[in-house]
């Protein structure tokens, strides 16, 4: 990331279903951190629908917390349009005693996937599909890389410094109780494999149709620097993808987990954050009960 190429223009979003589309061409749109068991997210789930029968959907993670739940989710939004795109957050990969199904990292990643298989819903793990509506050809795709620790506090040099001052602030992600790495040593060890194997496959993509990036994370850490808890940011990301965007053909960058919703330029690349959240923070932002929390992508809305 080069320095002094942000902006924040907080624009983005269609609620209700507004901002063009509306010739049958079909819209890109993305949500995340639609946390559906929650009762009141799960009206705004209701109201995620496409207006045309060619409408895509990004669902950039925290679909839910049990598998259940998930699976009921995507299959409801599977059936609504025409093709749905799913990355994983961190609150898939939880392993929580009421869900029944009890796998842990990498298994249960692979069983999450598999399911999203048999719903028709694309994955991190299958080919990456090529939108061909308003603003395409653009080639789709979805990411799982986690994060490493190393978006630390400013005042830290290691991992352990600064896992040691997010918990003396009382600031510690639920995923250190919850998100089991296994295989892997730890959550920054599973992070830097699937870094290289993610990198490998990008590299692979044929330019001519620039990429939409689709991680529940954002991949550079600018994002991060507007917490309200600073010492969050150690598990919003990882410095390795901080360069994704430039250096390989990128039209849009799509993520979540921060649940907050804005627009942001990066080295002329537009990233769109596209989390509904938890009552709490959509009430806050104004967002009516039961309205479609979705951004839309491409066509790309008029920049402020």
């Amino acid at each position: 990331m080069r320095p002094g190429h942000e902006r924040d223009t907080g624009g983005g979003a269609v609620h209700g279903g507004d901002g063009g589309g509306d010739d049958g061409t079909g819209r890109l749109l993305a949500v995340s951190d639609l946390h559906s068991a929650i009762g009141d997210n799960r009206q705004h789930v209701d109201a995620v629908r496409p207006r045309s029968d060619a409408d895509w959907l990004l669902v950039a993670g925290d679909v839910a917390e049990t598998s259940t739940d998930i699976e009921a989710t995507l299959r409801t939004l599977a059936g609504r349009f025409a093709k749905v795109v799913w990355a994983p957050g961190n609150h898939e990969l939880w392993t929580v005693p009421s869900d029944p199904l009890q796998l842990r990292g990498e298994k249960r990643y692979r069983h999450l996937v598999e399911m999203c298989r048999e719903l028709g819903v694309v994955t991190p793990e299958d080919p990456y599909p090529v939108w061909q509506g308003p603003g395409g050809p653009l080639t789709v795709a979805p990411l799982f890389v986690l994060y490493d620790y190393t978006f630390r506090t400013p005042t830290a040099s290691s991992k352990e410094e600064s896992l040691a001052q997010a918990e003396k602030a009382g600031i510690v992600c639920t995923d250190e109780y919850l998100l089991d790495p296994a295989p892997y040593a730890g959550r920054d060890a599973w992070c830097r494999a699937r870094v290289m194997e993610t990198e490998e496959r990008l590299a692979a993509v044929d330019p001519s149709a620039p990429l939409v990036l689709v991680n529940h994370f954002p991949l550079v850490r600018e994002p991060t620097r507007v917490l309200r808890y600073p010492e969050f940011a150690q598990w919003c990301g990882t410095e390795l993808t901080a360069d994704w965007h430039v250096r390989f053909r990128t039209a849009a960058v799509v993520y979540g987990h921060l649940h907050i919703p804005r627009t942001t330029w990066h080295d002329g690349v537009r990233f769109e954050e596209v989390s509904l959240g938890y009552p709490r923070e959509w009430r806050a932002r104004g967002l009516p009960l039961g309205t479609n929390p979705c951004r839309q992508i491409f066509p790309e809305l008029e920049k402020p």
